[in-house]
Order: structure tokens, then C-alpha cells, then sequence
């Protein structure tokens, strides 16, 4: 009596044929397509806020910040300029956070209008055809 293991090690020693197959994408799922969207535009959302902090944190650490006041106040007079009120830490984060949320809204909407877009081509083109294979 042979066992299930057994004949599936058999059939894992035959060589299968290659099999194609041929798909045509017809229809793009609106509310999946924005949920997607929405979660990946979130992601990048964090990931620039992060960068942000750390590229400033940098940028601070290593005196470049200190070395650009001191020539742009040699330029504009000292009581004219100061690069700190301009690249201080709040402001450079308010600005990321304005600039993620502002990137949420923009590419939740552009993949939406794109999925819906995708959708009214493939009733008029048939959709896009793809082929796949099993080896």
C-alpha cells in the first residue's frame, strides 16, 4: 500500500508541460483599487515624514544649517535673516505633514478616477489581454 506522500514524490519527478493560459482584465474593483490607494498613500505619507526628520536631523548634526545662516546673514546683515526662522524643526514637519496628507488626498483620488478611467476603456477596448505560464 503506498501512502499520499508517496505518489505525490512520484508525481514531483515528472517534468509537467509548460501550460499557457490567456486572461483578459476586464474590470478593476473601484473600492479596492481606493482602499490600495489609499493604504500605500498613507505608507509614503510616513516614510516622507520620517525622511523629513531625519534629512533635517542631519543636516542639523553636521553644522550645515549654521554654515548657510552664517553666510546668508553676511549677505542680508544680521538683523536682517535668520535661517532658523525659516528651518526650525516644527515648521519643516508641519510642512511634511501638510505635504503627506495633501499626497494621501491627491493619490486616493487619482488611482479612483484611474480604476473608474480603466473600466469605461475596457468597455469600448475589451480589456487588456495577458498571458501566463506554468512552469
Amino acid at each position: 500500500m503506498t501512502s499520499v506522500a508517496d505518489r505525490l514524490a512520484k508525481k514531483s519527478t515528472r517534468t509537467a508541460a509548460a501550460k499557457q493560459v490567456r486572461l483578459r482584465l476586464v474590470y478593476i474593483d473601484f473600492w479596492s483599487v481606493l482602499k490600495l490607494a489609499f493604504l500605500f498613500a498613507v505608507i509614503l505619507g510616513v516614510v516622507n515624514i520620517v525622511a523629513s526628520f531625519l534629512i533635517w536631523s542631519l543636516l542639523n548634526q553636521t553644522g550645515v544649517f549654521s554654515s548657510v545662516n552664517t553666510l546668508l546673514q553676511e549677505i542680508a546683515g544680521k538683523d536682517n535673516f535668520n535661517l532658523f526662522d525659516f528651518a526650525s524643526l516644527g515648521q519643516v514637519m508641519g510642512f511634511a505633514i501638510v505635504v503627506s496628507i495633501l499626497n494621501v488626498i491627491v493619490i486616493t483620488a487619482l488611482s479612483a478616477i484611474g480604476a473608474v478611467l480603466f473600466n469605461l476603456a475596457t468597455r469600448v477596448t475589451g480589456g487588456v489581454m495577458l498571458g501566463f505560464t506554468n512552469k
